[in-house]
């Protein structure tokens, strides 16, 4: 206890550095910055990292190549380093698809043309043993269909295959520019509540205008589109802290050096670069980290039962991993500020029920513009967190389904698929990571004063 009052102390003398306001009390709820720091780094941080290695929860199937539905003609990115056309020549290496691409073949980019480097800088590694292809296939009569919250994939398409994504890390690949912001842009003009007074640049990375000197809680909102908002804002404030902590530094010399870019996580979120908006770009980090957290509260019960098991044909690995899950749900529940969902559509009844509605159809809405990312690595990542959120929000809005599942029945009542929950735990991960990522910014920032 003493030394987490220490490290305590450590985190609020080490906030300024980054951000005098990023502490105290977030708006909507009644938890403190400085409380979620502790208890995520210490608490949470190392077990869900320890989780989604498992292998339950490393292989996520995706489809990258549906079409965008929104702008035809950027259904591709033109940068280098995101997609390129095929090569006349393929290394050896790349070609067999038999070993990790992000050890020995980054050993080899040195050896490569421009463009053979410019393919696996964007690549995605979908090799897979032919023992894991089995266990998928008993994976997926494993699981029950049932509705979702989001766009899915479907997984019966034959251009739908397994990533594994202890392969393919979230990093920076130099997907940006026009083609990139025009994917955030239609996210927050088009499908987020926000009010009209608000100007959002097409680069989400220019300063605010107009109200940039007020929260976005002190604007024309209810608690819903506040919520909403924020979880979008939240979720893009993650994606770029993970971007910084692990951005291409070097690729020459024959070895390419990923890691933390203290000046492009200032020119994100720093107050003066940002005018403002950085500190409330990264409080709605942790609004959203709250709000997938509340959701993991609630879906414990579910996970509790005997009859979940998370299936992969190892029985003994099997157990391991549902032991590790359990642990991270029991650390969960001592969390003393969980946001309190219940404030959310409780007016009017068929206020409530359309307010809902939109609500839902503005997320599912925003999970198809994921289809839009042009880098391969980007979308795998984008798709992967917004049905994480998508999941999460499925699962507040079915307390009551929760609260009566039958405790012998596995195919009836409240249902996730296996790709929801590898999505589910995989996106709070993600959300972890960033916060934990944060801290070892500050560190940075003060060894650079």
């Amino acid at each position: 206890m003493l030394r987490e009052i220490g490290v305590f102390v450590c985190f609020l003398a080490l906030g300024g550095l980054l951000n005098t306001e990023l502490t105290g009390v977030l708006d909507d709820c009644f938890c403190d910055v400085e409380s979620i720091d502790v208890f995520n780094n210490f608490k949470i941080y190392p077990r869900i990292k320890k989780l989604t290695e498992r292998d339950y929860f490393r292989y996520y199937r995706v489809n990258l190549k549906r079409p965008c539905p929104f702008w035809p003609d950027d259904g591709h990115c033109s940068i280098k380093d995101c997609h390129v056309e095929p090569c006349p020549e393929i290394p050896v290496g790349i070609k067999s698809g038999n070993y990790n691409k992000y050890t020995k073949a980054a050993n080899t980019m040195s050896d490569m043309t421009e463009c053979e480097q410019a393919k696996e800088l964007g690549a995605i590694n979908s090799t897979l043993s032919n023992q894991s292809k089995e266990a998928f296939a008993d994976w997926a009569r494993h699981d029950d269909a049932q509705d979702h919250f989001c766009e899915l994939d479907d997984e019966t398409s034959p251009d739908a295959e397994y990533v594994d994504l202890l392969l393919n890390p979230e990093r920076f690949t130099g997907y940006k520019g026009p083609s990139a912001w025009r994917v955030w842009n239609s996210i927050y003009e088009e499908n987020c509540f926000k009010p009209r007074s608000v100007y959002r640049p097409l680069n989400p990375l220019a300063p605010s205008r107009g109200e940039s000197g007020k929260s976005i809680s002190a604007l024309c909102l209810c608690l819903e589109k506040r919520v909403f908002y924020r979880l979008i804002s939240g979720l893009h404030s993650s994606i770029n802290i993970h971007l910084c902590a692990k951005y291409l530094l070097d690729e020459g010399w024959g070895q390419t050096v990923w890691g933390p870019n203290v000046k492009e996580f200032r020119r994100r979120f720093d107050m003066a670069e940002t005018k403002g908006e950085g500190t409330r770009r990264l409080k709605n980090l942790y609004f959203l980290y709250l709000i997938e957290l509340r959701a993991l509260y609630k879906v414990a019960p579910y996970f509790e039962r005997s009859i979940v098991n998370l299936y992969t044909g190892n029985s003994q690995e099997d157990g391991a991993t549902k032991d590790l899950l359990l642990q991270v749900f029991n650390e969960i529940k001592t969390f003393p500020m969980h946001f309190d969902e219940k404030s959310m559509f409780a007016g009017h009844k068929i206020e409530a029920k359309t307010l809902k509605e939109e609500f839902r159809l503005h997320f599912k809405n925003i999970s198809r513009i994921m289809d839009c990312v042009g880098c391969s690595k980007c979308r795998l990542w984008g798709k992967l967190q917004t049905q994480g959120l998508g999941t999460a929000l499925k699962i507040l809005f079915s307390e009551k389904e929760i609260k009566n599942l039958p405790e012998h029945s596995p195919s009836k009542g409240f249902q996730l698929t296996r790709q929801e929950i590898v999505a589910l735990m995989n996106a709070f991960s993600r959300l972890s990571t960033s916060i934990y990522q944060l801290h070892n910014f500050r560190l940075l920032l003060k060894e650079n004063r």
